[in-house]
C-alpha cells in the first residue's frame, strides 16, 4: 500500500514537472509563426477563403479531431468521461473547421472506443453528406478504421462506395501536388483501415492504410509527448516529396496506474499548446514536416492555427 502511495506521489510530481516545462517553453518562446495573426473570416468554409485555385494538398496543415464520433460515446456521466474525446457532433466539428476525421468502428458498422459504444456510421456519413451539401470546396480526409480487438464490417468498402462515391478522391498519389481546384468536384479522401480485409489498391476510391500514417505515443505526460511529437516530425519527408498524410496529435491519454482516468482533465494538460507545437515546428526546422495536427475537443483557436499556417505556405510566408 505505501509503494503505491508512494508512486501516486511521484507520478503527480512528475505530471506537474511537464506542465512546468511546457509553461516556460511558452513562456520563453511564444507562440508567433509565419502568418499565425491570419484568421478564417468563416471556418465552415475556409479553404475557400483561401482561394482553392492556388492551395495544393500537400501545403495544407489539416485540423483534425482525434476519436472524432465520441460526443454521445456511452453513458452519460457514467461511462462516457472516460471516453469522449469530443463534444460536437461531426456535423459541427466540419462547421468549426475540423478538416480529419478519426472514426473507430466494429463489426456491426457501430461507432466504437474500445469497448464502448455509441451511434452507427450512417449518422457519421449523413454529417459530412450534410456538410458537403452546404459548401463547395472544402476537402476532408474520412479516416474509418476498425477497432483494435474487433472485426471489419462485412463489404464495408461497398458501403462507403455507395454512400460516398460522388464525392470520393480516388487514390492516386499525384493527388499530393494537385490543387483543390483541380480535385473539385470530389471532395473526400475516405482512408479505409480494415484489420483483416483486403487494402484499397491504386486508382480504387477509396485510400489504403499506408497513406495516413503516424506515430502514436501513449502517456499522460504533456512534454513527453510534446517532444516525441517533434522528434517523429523531423523523421519524416518534408510535404513537398512526400506521398501520404502524417498525423501528429495535441493529446494526452489516461493511463491505468493514475486515479485521474477521465479524457478531458489529462488531456488538457497539453491542448492548450497547439500554437507553441507549430511555433516549435518552424524554430527547429521542421514546419515543412506539419500536415494533420489533431487534437481533443477542438475549439476555434485550434483550427485558426492550422489555418494560419496554410495560409503562410500558400502566400509564400513559410
Amino acid at each position: 500500500m505505501g509503494s503505491q502511495v508512494s508512486k501516486q506521489v511521484e507520478r503527480r510530481k512528475a505530471i506537474s514537472t511537464e506542465k512546468k516545462t511546457l509553461c516556460d517553453l511558452h513562456q520563453n518562446c511564444g507562440e508567433e509563426f509565419p502568418g499565425c495573426d491570419y484568421k478564417p473570416s468563416d471556418r465552415k468554409n475556409w479553404m475557400a477563403g483561401i482561394n482553392p485555385e492556388k492551395v495544393h494538398i500537400n501545403k495544407i496543415v489539416w485540423p483534425g479531431t482525434h476519436d472524432s464520433a465520441t460526443n454521445k460515446i456511452g453513458f452519460p456521466a457514467i461511462t462516457r468521461p472516460f471516453a469522449q474525446c469530443q463534444s460536437l457532433s461531426i456535423y459541427q466539428q466540419l462547421v468549426k473547421g475540423t478538416r480529419v476525421l478519426d472514426i473507430r468502428i466494429q463489426e456491426d458498422r457501430r461507432v466504437c472506443h474500445g469497448i464502448l459504444l455509441t451511434y452507427s456510421i450512417d449518422v457519421v456519413i449523413n454529417d459530412v453528406k450534410k456538410f458537403l451539401s452546404e459548401t463547395q470546396s472544402e476537402i476532408i480526409i474520412l479516416e474509418i478504421r476498425t477497432e483494435f480487438g474487433h472485426e471489419d464490417p462485412p463489404d464495408f468498402d461497398k458501403y462507403l462506395v455507395d454512400q460516398l462515391g460522388e464525392f470520393l478522391i480516388h487514390q492516386d498519389e499525384h493527388v499530393f501536388n494537385k490543387t483543390i481546384a483541380e480535385l473539385l468536384p470530389r471532395r473526400v479522401i475516405c482512408v479505409w483501415k480494415p484489420r483483416k480485409s483486403p487494402q484499397a489498391k491504386a486508382g480504387s476510391p477509396l485510400w489504403n492504410a499506408g497513406h495516413l500514417k503516424d506515430n502514436w505515443i501513449d502517456t499522460d505526460l504533456p512534454s513527453t509527448k510534446f517532444e516525441s511529437n517533434l522528434k517523429y516530425l523531423s523523421e519524416q519527408p518534408p510535404v513537398s516529396t512526400r506521398k501520404f498524410f502524417y498525423r501528429v496529435e495535441n493529446t494526452v491519454t489516461p493511463q491505468a496506474d493514475n486515479p485521474v482516468l477521465c479524457v478531458k482533465p489529462v488531456t488538457r494538460r497539453i491542448h492548450g499548446f497547439a500554437r507553441l507545437f507549430i511555433t516549435q515546428c518552424f524554430s527547429k526546422g521542421v514546419a515543412d514536416r506539419l500536415q494533420i495536427f489533431s487534437t481533443d475537443f477542438i475549439d476555434e483557436d485550434f483550427v485558426d492555427a492550422c489555418v494560419a499556417a496554410t495560409y503562410a505556405r500558400v502566400e509564400g510566408k513559410a
